[in-house]
């Protein structure tokens, strides 16, 4: 059993003026897509973190991703991967982990 957790932000860097400096329209519909695939997420205010069971589904997630934004003249991307074998359900545990060793619950 493999999880792979990916981090990640996508958006246009290009705009037609319309919509000034918010790309949440577009990311929005980067959101709507990930949600609709039933993939496992967490948004951030930074980015996005899912987890899938193997790194050609987590890349499918970020080609979909991008297809929600490719017609855009440029997009910027940042991926960070945590690739990890014999677990799962990680965007849970590795929360549950820190906060056993705290003691207590922390936000997220």
């Amino acid at each position: 059993m493999l999880s792979v957790l990916v981090e990640f932000s996508m958006f246009p860097t290009s705009s037609d003026g319309r919509e000034g400096a918010s790309v949440s329209k577009k990311v929005s519909k980067i959101i709507d897509a990930i949600d609709k695939s039933g993939v496992p997420y967490q948004l951030t205010p930074m980015g996005t973190v899912f987890e899938a069971p193997s790194m050609r589904e987590a890349l499918d997630v970020i080609a979909m991703a991008y297809e929600q934004v490719g017609d855009c003249e440029r997009v910027y991307s940042s991926l960070k991967f945590d690739i990890r074998q014999n677990c799962d359900n990680r965007l849970k545990t590795k929360i549950e982990s820190v906060e056993k060793v705290l003691g207590r619950e922390v936000k997220h």
